[in-house]
């Protein structure tokens, strides 16, 4: 896109206006800046009159932020920010590129992350960059290529690609099954029951699938898996855990299955990606190794995680579901 000039200042302009906003002086912009506080002070004058908008109030010897000043500091610090980072990874990286992928803490850190010396080996030019998010990412204001997503394939603007459904598995500490063992979901439905935020019908969908009625909800709510699994195995309740987080718990003996076995879920992890980002080539390396791995099915960390398990003719995800794995 062309822009005029007019709408495109300088960086040293903006840099001095975003250093007055952020410090609240130009005496302390100039000292960030090692300028003198008389040539932040054109910057900013110089920005003013270019964009022919008043960006402070002069009052006495202090700059008080206009609406205006403010709003647009908020965009010039998100630009500067994603020009500072590119810079810097093309700095730290020229033979290759660096991805910035957010990942729900969970499923990146048990179901991605153990796979992903293999993708290095094979792309050794990519750096890799992960963050650890619940909320979901606005690809419009934040600087990251693409995202681990909950849910549905609902996202505007993004490509999508299936990684793994969600089956529940039902379980509880050793201590908890042998003082209380359950003959079926009747006695399930007696047990403290252990609550997720951001499955909020999952018990209800596992009793219905067992033909027994959810009792009312009680106990303890978590908003991420980690403490909720933990609770199981302190004996504190019975969870609903992907199998890809119970699986190794009940391995080292600390939960086992309470009764049934998985019940499908209604969600399911995708990596997502702005449609801008389809050929970077660092993402691009990314997924078709992460599309390869999820075909293979076995062979390899990733692979060895159950990537779909629900029936054929069970419900698909529906949009509307939230964004967060809740761990």
């Amino acid at each position: 896109m062309s822009w005029s000039p007019r709408y495109l200042p300088s960086i040293s302009m903006l840099r001095a206006f975003e250093a007055v906003m952020r410090t609240g002086a130009t005496t302390a912009a100039a000292d960030e800046l090692h300028m003198t506080q008389a040539a932040v002070s054109r910057h900013v004058q110089r920005l003013e009159a270019q964009l022919g908008a008043a960006l402070f109030r002069r009052e006495k010897r202090r700059l008080v932020p206009t609406p205006a000043g403010r709003h647009y500091a908020e965009a010039v610090s998100r630009a500067l920010d994603l020009i500072g980072r590119a810079s810097m990874e093309l700095t730290a990286n020229p033979g290759g590129g660096t991805l910035s992928l957010a990942i729900l803490p969970a499923f990146g850190t048990r179901w991605l992350a153990p796979g992903l010396a293999a993708f290095q080996a094979a792309h050794p030019g990519v750096t890799l960059h992960l963050t650890t998010r619940l909320r979901p990412v606005d690809f419009e204001t934040e600087a990251f290529d693409a995202a681990i997503h909950f849910g549905a394939a609902d996202r505007a603007g993004c490509g999508h690609l299936h990684l793994a459904d969600e089956p529940m598995l039902a379980v509880a500490s050793p201590g908890v099954l042998e003082r209380h063992p359950p003959h079926g979901p009747a006695a399930i439905a007696a047990m403290p029951l252990l609550h997720l935020q951001s499955r909020p019908r999952a018990w209800e969908r596992w009793f219905a699938h067992h033909g027994q009625a959810a009792p009312a909800q009680r106990g303890m709510v978590f908003d991420q898996f980690a403490p909720m699994t933990q609770a199981a195995i302190h004996g504190l309740g019975v969870a609903l855990l992907p199998p890809f987080l119970a699986e190794p718990e009940i391995a080292e003996g600390r939960l086992r299955p309470a009764w049934g076995a998985a019940v499908p879920g209604r969600g399911g992890y995708w990596l997502v990606w702005p449609h801008a980002r389809d050929d970077y080539p660092p993402l691009a390396a990314f997924r078709d190794w992460l599309a390869a791995e999820v075909r293979g099915g076995q062979g390899g960390a990733v692979r060895s995680r159950p990537a779909a398990t629900s029936p054929p003719d069970a419900p698909a995800p529906q949009s509307g579901l939230p964004s967060s794995d809740g761990s």
